[in-house]
């Protein structure tokens, strides 16, 4: 009886073995030569199709949850940032390099799930086949930036001349897992972890303090998990991205994986109509890799460290977030339009809407990013900067006249340096419940809420042990 249950036992794991080669590598019978996107279309090419109108093919979107957007869509192409500023132009694509030869950029394309070719709004052959299916299902996929035969410059596999590693890398195809989710989204802004704060390249293995849900000793999810779609469609938006890929399927943790009283603990429960999971278990961001906290492009210096002209910029670590209503829906500064400013002066450039009167409102976390931008002296619209080729010469003033001229059509230009202000939504990294936020983080003198700044006159805990007296 045990020899057959022991036969029983190996057979069912060489079974499992062999299912889990199957969907490593279930391509392996299909792609018997990859020759580009076009042998992908050959089986795909209706995922090809609903992929092309996506926010990761297009860069932009319906605005359903902007509140000034006047119904137009926008996104990364169309609209202005406080850190590379926009990809159009002489941003998007080419090699970039400093008097001994090093290249210094490549162009925003680099994070773009296409080869080479900006995203046109109708669809064509051209497009389809300009897509990199790759650069999000295959494993070990790399690719680097060459030149083309008429002058311009296209994203190839690095394989591109190995015919039968190329073929290898081509059968790994699967569902993006978090290291394809990261080599992009982690490195957005200019280098690790500058930009979100909160999407680390520790997400690839995190342990389990960093966070409880991707690590492998924890929920051992992946990106794919909660952001999902129908028809490569993600979910979720945060705060400040402008399009929303998904608006009928919005992302909560409430509903999703737990219930609106999830603690056991009466106190707590109480919290969570008015106060978003984040808030409380997300204690810190940037853990590992200090984070861009303020980026002036007005005052710029060369690094002798780098070989090239760069940005003045404040990198913290161990963030702790700013906290601030949010219902939603975003105010962003639409491209084209005047500034608007915060009390301080600062232009906003994205801003969380809700209060303490809003019902649909929660106090969430977020990192406040500071920036320093131009704004046109008579128009008062917010100017991009060609920041790739300011790498290597360092003429400020020269990379916003070009800027101007490619995204407005502007040749003559006078403007002026102003402060900028981007809330982001932190909503990664959060932490077990043993290292969750206690009630006196918050509810004592000096804690982590700006009260007042959230509408309150003094700590409502306080009140309400003033009213029970």
């Amino acid at each position: 009886m045990r020899i057959v249950m022991l036969t029983t036992l190996i057979i069912l794991g060489f079974a499992a073995s062999a299912t889990e080669a199957a969907n490593k590598n279930r391509h392996e019978r299909f792609v018997k030569n990859y020759e580009g996107t076009q042998t992908c279309l050959k089986c795909h090419e209706e995922e090809a199709e609903t992929f092309f109108h996506t926010q990761h093919y297009q860069w932009r979107g319906a605005t359903p949850d902007l509140v000034n957007s006047g119904g137009q869509e926008l996104g990364k192409l169309s609209m202005v940032n406080d850190f590379c500023t926009n990809p159009t132009g002489p941003q998007w694509i080419g090699k970039v390099k400093n008097a001994d030869g090093k290249t210094l950029a490549k162009g925003c394309s680099s994070c773009h799930s296409g080869l080479g070719k900006p995203p046109a709004q109708e669809i064509s052959r051209e497009q389809l086949e300009n897509m990199d299916c790759l650069i999000c299902h295959a494993s070990g996929y790399r690719r680097d930036l060459y030149a083309t035969e008429d002058g311009g410059w296209e994203w190839k596999p690095i394989l591109w001349k190995n015919q039968e590693g190329l073929n290898s890398v081509a059968r790994r195809i699967q569902i993006p897992d978090r290291t394809m989710c990261l080599r992009c989204h982690s490195a957005s802004g200019g280098g690790p972890n500058f930009k979100r704060g909160d999407i680390e390249y520790t997400l690839k293995d995190p342990p389990r303090s960093f966070d409880v849900h991707m690590a492998s000793d924890g929920k051992d999810m992946t990106c794919v998990d909660c952001h999902e779609g129908e028809a490569h469609r993600v979910r979720g938006r945060g705060v400040d991205m402008a399009a929303t890929d998904s608006p009928d399927a919005p992302l909560s943790c409430e509903g999703e994986c737990h219930t609106a009283t999830p603690h056991e603990i009466t106190a707590l429960d109480m919290h969570t109509d008015r106060v978003n999971c984040t808030a409380c278990h997300i204690p810190t961001f940037a853990r590992d890799e200090p984070t861009d906290m303020f980026r002036d492009w007005s005052n710029i210096y060369f690094s002798e460290e780098k070989g090239k002209y760069v940005y003045t910029a404040e990198f913290e670590q161990n963030v702790v977030p700013a906290y601030a209503w949010f219902n939603g829906k975003s105010r962003v500064q639409v491209p084209g339009v005047p500034v608007d400013r915060i009390e301080s002066g600062a232009v906003a450039i994205v801003l969380p809407e809700g209060s303490k009167d809003d019902p649909a409102a929660k106090i969430h976390a977020f990192k406040v990013h500071r920036g320093k931008l131009p704004v046109l002296d008579d128009k008062q619209w917010l100017v991009p900067i060609a920041t790739e080729e300011f790498y290597a010469h360092g003429d400020i003033d020269k990379a916003v006249r070009e800027a101007a001229e490619s995204f407005y059509g502007m040749d003559e230009i006078e403007y002026s340096w102003n402060d900028t202000i981007r809330y982001m939504g932190i909503f990664h990294e959060v932490v077990p419940r043993e290292d969750a936020l206690g009630c006196l983080d918050c509810h004592r003198p000096g804690g982590r809420m700006d009260w007042q700044a959230l509408g309150y006159d003094g700590d409502p805990l306080e009140d309400k042990l003033r009213a029970s007296r």
